[in-house]
């Protein structure tokens, strides 16, 4: 009966069944008086087997006789089964070497008030009495719970924290620009798989997405689609952000992408819901891969997925012992990274809108679904793929040398501690970046549904959104500014672009990066660049969203 502490991560419940909490027995001995009356009443103790309640093994205590139990007073109550298991074995699935460690989940009981109070795929505190049941040949160990509560890692207080001080001396240096700090952040990062200066924007991409995951329900997720001819260069690019993820899974395309249905190997009979990569990754990262590599019916499941935000799993009455077949389902929170090849011709190139991009084996209703799409490799030229060349060159014959050192080299713990402390970030929209953000939304809906006869969605503005507050996080500051929001359009217009072709807002492709960062002056260009992007921008608001007089003047 001594209680125990576990912290860890569902993967795997069951449904909600019935138990006995308790019964009433009657001596079989009709001059006994424990043959009527209630002088045998057993119930239920937490760390107790089904056995301990009801049997028909039991013996009178007046008589010795045996009893049988008066089934018309059974009191029955509910009960699921959890599987738990450290958080530390969720880092076998970002693809990393595995440790010596072995990791074994622990089956919890939950019995009425505490049924469905755990969610598949996130992380809690369980304390619970351990249950110990010899079934010859084997010994289970499970524990029936008693307090179930939401957990999160916490990590070290602020003053033992060990900050990074090139961060930190970065972003004293350039405080004078919104904009520098995260710029740089990206060149730099990577640098070991890519040469400095090539895919800045994905880079970018990809450290607001590690910045903005979060398991709230109504947080709006940044999912990233990558457009390139060089599938293996960007997925090993994607796998080492994915180790910067407070929680990563690289999911395997032969594996199970959401849920699987299996039956409760303990006797009660019922559906094992057993999460899969997705689930798993709440709160993270889960990483697709190249999706060339899914059969059809697979790709179809992502996108209801994407648009739904859910999961939903049939379960077949007659196959796990109910009368009923039952669906349940199960929200979507983490954030998807994928890849398509655009060498891959998919056919729609004749018809295809200017400024639109080619998907390869990927549907343009897919595309839809991921937030953000991004294209490298087809702009960067012979040039870009002679230089990658010769960077891979480079690190074969001397791992962790640069050809061309930057002022700024940060190694793998600094931008790790830089997305943990940017993550925990609490940011709230200054009125100058709801206006633009809000202004553009309605601009660019009006303009694309005169021109192309496109719709877009109320979905647009809270990517908008989640890109101006990831934004900002990734500066270190908390209060979301215009110049934040003005990154979040052109990433935003660019994605739009690349899915349905070119607006009466006219930004050059690459618009985030509109120029080389290997020196002073090139930030500054890029500083001049984007300030004449963003009067671009309150000119397109400013012609185009209604009301926007009230809050943009025309000078």
């Amino acid at each position: 009966m001594r209680p125990v502490s576990m912290e860890g991560a569902v993967i795997a419940i069951t449904r909600v069944t019935k138990y006995t909490q308790g019964a009433r027995f009657l001596c079989t001995d009709d001059d006994c008086p424990g043959s009527t009356g209630f002088h045998h009443i057993r119930v239920h103790a937490p760390g107790a087997t089904e056995s301990a309640t009801v049997r028909n093994d039991f013996s009178c205590m007046i008589c010795s006789s045996q009893l049988k139990e008066d089934v018309k007073f059974r009191v029955l109550g509910d009960k699921q089964l959890v599987e738990l298991i450290h958080v530390e074995a969720l880092d076998v699935l970002r693809g990393r070497r595995q440790s010596s460690f072995r990791y074994q989940s622990v089956t919890l009981f939950l019995r009425d008030e505490l049924c469905h109070s755990m969610t598949i795929g996130r992380l809690y505190r369980v304390v619970g009495i351990p249950v110990l049941v010899h079934q010859w040949p084997s010994i289970t160990w499970s524990v029936e719970a008693n307090s179930v509560q939401p957990w999160e890692p916490q990590p070290l207080p602020p003053g033992c924290r060990k900050e990074s001080p090139r961060f930190l001396e970065l972003s004293e240096r350039v405080a004078p620009s919104p904009w520098r700090f995260p710029a740089i952040v990206a060149h730099c990062f990577g640098l070991d798989l890519t040469p400095l200066g090539l895919y800045n924007t994905l880079k970018l991409c990809l450290l607001l997405s590690l910045v903005q995951t979060r398991t709230d329900a109504d947080d709006p997720s940044l999912d990233l689609l990558v457009v390139t001819a060089d599938t293996l260069v960007l997925d090993r690019l994607m796998a080492y952000s994915l180790s910067l993820a407070c929680r990563g899974v690289r999911h395997q395309a032969s594996a199970e992408m959401f849920a699987s249905l299996s039956r409760d190997e303990r006797g009660a009979g019922t559906a094992n819901i057993h999460a899969g990569s997705a689930l798993l990754a709440s709160g993270g990262i889960c990483m697709l891969g190249d999706l060339s590599f899914y059969r059809k019916d697979k790709l179809d499941y992502i996108q209801s997925v994407l648009e739904s935000r859910s999961v939903s799993v049939f379960i077949p009455g007659k196959k796990y012992g109910e009368e009923a077949d039952q669906q349940l389902s199960f929200p979507v929170q983490c954030n998807f990274w994928a890849l398509t090849d655009s060498s891959q011709r998919s056919g729609r190139a004749d018809s295809a809108v200017l400024g639109t991009a080619e998907t390869g084996p990927v549907q343009a209703q897919l595309a839809e679904t991921f937030g953000l799409v991004v294209q490298c490799g087809d702009r960067v030229g012979e040039r870009g793929a002679v230089a990658q060349a010769l960077h891979t060159l480079q690190q074969a014959v001397q791992p962790g040398s640069h050809p061309h050192p930057s002022c700024w080299e940060f190694s793998t713990e600094d931008y790790q501690e830089l997305v943990a402390r940017s993550r925990g970030l609490q940011v709230e929209l200054s009125p100058e970046a709801k206006k633009l953000i809000h202004g553009y939304y309605m601009a660019s809906r009006r303009a694309r549904t005169r021109s192309q006869g496109v719709k877009i969605s109320l979905a647009s503005i809270k990517l908008l959104i989640s890109l101006a507050e990831a934004h900002c996080k990734l500066c270190l500051r908390t209060k979301v500014v215009e110049e934040d929001a003005v990154i979040a359009v052109l990433l935003c217009e660019n994605s739009v672009t690349l899915k349905h072709g070119a607006s009466a807002l006219v930004i050059p492709p690459d618009a985030v990066f509109p120029c080389d960062l290997e020196d002073v002056d090139g930030l500054q260009r890029r500083d001049a660049a984007l300030d004449e992007l963003h009067q671009i921008i309150l000119r397109f608001v400013y012609t185009l969203a209604p009301g926007a007089d009230a809050y943009i003047t025309e000078e």
